[in-house]
């Protein structure tokens, strides 16, 4: 099996970066000029697109996990910053109003999980870890908050 063909059975899968191709070939033994030729063949006939790859994270992520969360996944991934960023950006502008929608979501599953029935009245140990929540999901947990809590006024 050469390298093409090795890389074209992986993408039947799933997508995969290129770094993650060239970690793949590497670790499968193949010499890197057949690595970097197969990958740039992947990508002329768009079998392999970084920018597709992040378009799919963002979309099976959204709603779950905030920006910070999705970058990072997409880093672990090989995927570059500034790739990401045009990404989001574009994704953002075209959903603005279903992402308030996706923070409506999540402000309702926090509602029901930590019985909260007003923002403004959290003790303590109930906003500790309505922040964790959030901040897993990769939402800064302080800006979701004073937002929730305005929405409320």
């Amino acid at each position: 099996m050469n390298c093409n063909e090795y890389f074209l059975k992986l993408l039947s899968r799933r997508d995969y970066s290129a770094y993650e191709l060239h970690r793949k070939g590497k670790e499968k033994g193949f010499d890197e000029s057949a690595i970097a030729d197969a990958i740039q063949e992947l990508q002329e006939k768009d079998y392999q697109s970084d920018t597709r790859l992040v378009v799919s994270l963002i979309a099976s992520s959204q709603g779950k996990y905030g920006k910070a969360a999705i970058k990072r996944k997409s880093l672990e991934k090989g995927i570059p910053t500034d790739v990401f960023e045009q990404v989001w950006h574009s994704a953002v502008e075209e959903t603005e109003d279903g992402e308030t929608g996706d923070l409506a979501q999540l402000k309702a599953k926090a509602m029901r999980k930590y019985h909260i029935d007003d923002f403004h009245k959290l003790d303590p140990k109930t906003k500790a870890k309505l922040l964790n929540y959030l901040n897993y999901r990769g939402f800064n947990g302080f800006d979701v908050l004073r937002q929730w809590q305005q929405e409320e006024v």
